[in-house]
């Protein structure tokens, strides 16, 4: 039961979207709640704590793939294209420097 209620706070999506400071609470309470001890709470946190991080990873990715999907629908440049563009323009603005200058 006790390793149900864990993984249950510790699920993927709804830990990502709660504050670093909501799940070190919530993990605090369990801890307290459940009885363990110093070390289990500590390496209960612990665990908490990496899984929002890995949670919160997870979820910025698929926001950042979801974005790039819609900026290709949308058939708008990336950074990416913008700055490969700007090079282009200053090295063709170089050469007509030269070329004005013979």
């Amino acid at each position: 039961m006790l390793d149900y209620i864990k993984k249950s706070l510790l699920t993927g999506v709804g830990l990502a979207l709660r504050s670093k400071s909501e799940i070190e609470e919530l993990a605090k309470e369990f801890a307290e709640q459940s009885k363990m001890n110093q070390g289990e709470a500590k390496q209960f946190l612990n665990e908490c704590q990496q899984k929002y991080e890995d949670a919160k990873e997870g979820l910025d990715k698929k926001i950042e793939a979801a974005i790039e999907k819609i900026l290709v629908k949308l058939d708008l440049p990336s950074r990416s294209d913008i700055k490969r563009l700007n090079q282009r323009i200053d090295k063709l603005t170089e050469k007509i420097a030269e070329n004005k200058k013979e």
